[in-house]
């Protein structure tokens, strides 16, 4: 039997862009997806500390070191510039691994710097 976990989470993200007319998804800093294991175009839930929304899409790779985390699309109406966001990925594990799993979690301060990690 296989389980869902939590895989990847970046935790306190400052949104930093919004762009409507954009296809969708939320870019995230390269930097950022590497160090949580985020893949590219990996499905994401989203969470708005400011307001509460939770929306599903895809995870865009932005540029490595900008701090960049830019709501895409529709929903760029979900939340703000200054919002800070919880970003998390899921993943299929066998119920044997998954008694030793752990998730790469990461937790952003000012910036979007990494201030504490966990699981990696």
């Amino acid at each position: 039997m296989d389980i869902f976990l939590l895989k990847s989470k970046i935790h306190r993200a400052t949104v930093t862009g919004g762009d409507v007319n954009y296809e969708g998804s939320l870019t995230i800093s390269g930097d950022l997806m590497d160090k949580c294991g985020l893949q590219d175009y990996e499905k994401i839930l989203c969470g708005n500390m400011a307001n509460g929304n939770r929306w599903e899409t895809y995870a865009i790779r932005g540029k490595k070191g900008a701090g960049e985390i830019i709501m895409n699309g529709a929903v760029a109406h979900l939340g703000k510039k200054g919002d800070r966001l919880t970003i998390m990925s899921y993943a299929s594990v066998n119920a044997k691994k998954a008694k030793k799993w752990k998730p790469r979690v990461i937790v952003l301060g000012p910036g979007n710097k990494i201030e504490n990690s966990r699981g990696i």
